[in-house]
């Protein structure tokens, strides 16, 4: 993952982007590129969906990704030990049937 997130911050610094990526743009912008995702669903079935866009919505699930570990690099969040503690509290939450 390490060295994913140092790829997309050599992208963002190659084009001085840096300047507009704080944690209130970057989560506004993540909420907009999920709703673009969610784009790919509107009036047909998940099924319908997911077979006429693909594509689409590979990117849009990337564009979602990009933001969430670059919000996440920014405020020095670990994603994996975050995720791992997220489903350990699930489990808890939301036991076993």
């Amino acid at each position: 993952m390490d060295e994913l997130i140092k790829e997309i911050n050599k992208f963002r610094d190659e084009r001085n982007w840096r300047q507009y990526h704080n944690p209130k743009d970057l989560s506004l912008s993540l909420s907009l590129e999920a709703s673009e995702l969610l784009e790919n669903f509107q009036w047909v079935s998940a099924e319908e969906g997911a077979e006429k866009n693909l594509q689409n919505i590979e990117e849009e699930l990337a564009d979602v990704f990009i933001y969430g570990l670059m919000m996440a690099d920014d405020l020095g969040i670990d994603m994996e030990e975050a995720i791992l503690r997220k489903l350990e509290k699930n489990r808890k939450k939301y036991p076993e049937k």
